[in-house]
């Protein structure tokens, strides 16, 4: 399976980014400093997903960064995507990891230590564990305390993105986690300089998390 780097995760969102092009977007934080991109496109159809998931594979390509889908199989499949990002509420991991084949890389969100124990049994290369802090860009996230956080870091062998509400002024709070990387959507692409807080993320979180 592909090695990949969690370092800086960004998961996509058009609503935030206005007038600007997705690809334009992705490409300012590519040259920022990330090292995921995530495409989650929660409101479109089959065929749009697909569309703007074929434009944003041809970017991530050309700059040698792997592109994670979040939610759909088939878009990653039919996109032959680096792998699938997947939530408690989708197909089951299990499946998901069966279907993906051995090369692909599956992340699953987990919210407790049972959820992120389970998740690496049924295969799964990476957690996304959160909300660790509140977010407005998803819909009835609690937030995780710091100690199920590190509580799950022991329990686990993959690697942990943290994901939810992380921006620059609380990436600090994450020291001594012992994370893999970050994910994060609007502090990137909620900003009007998106090269520039990229850059600035990435070097937070070396300094804190040493990664």
């Amino acid at each position: 399976m592909l090695r990949l780097d969690y370092r800086l995760n960004l998961v996509t969102d058009r609503t935030l980014i206005g007038e600007r092009a997705l690809e334009d977007a992705v490409k300012e934080a590519i040259l920022g400093g990330c090292t995921l991109i995530q495409l989650r496109e929660k409101h479109a159809d089959g065929l749009e997903f697909y569309n703007v998931g074929r434009s944003l594979k041809a970017l991530t390509d050309q700059y040698q960064i792997p592109l994670i889908v979040n939610d759909r199989l088939d878009i990653a499949l039919a996109l032959d995507a680096a792998g699938l990002h997947i939530g408690q509420s989708d197909i089951p991991a299990s499946v998901a990891r069966r279907l993906l084949g051995p090369e692909k890389c599956l992340g699953v969100s987990a919210s407790s230590l049972e959820e992120a124990i389970q998740a690496e049994a049924d295969g799964a290369d990476y957690l996304g564990v959160g909300a660790l802090f509140p977010t407005t860009t998803k819909d009835k996230a609690g937030t995780l305390p710091l100690e199920t956080l590190i509580a799950i870091r022991k329990a686990v062998k993959i690697p942990i993105v943290g994901i939810g509400g992380i921006h620059t002024g609380n990436i600090s709070d994450l020291q001594g986690s012992g994370i893999d990387g970050i994910a994060v959507i609007s502090a990137i692409l909620g900003t009007k300089d998106i090269e520039a807080s990229s850059r600035e993320l990435r070097d937070l979180v070396q300094k804190h998390l040493h990664l």
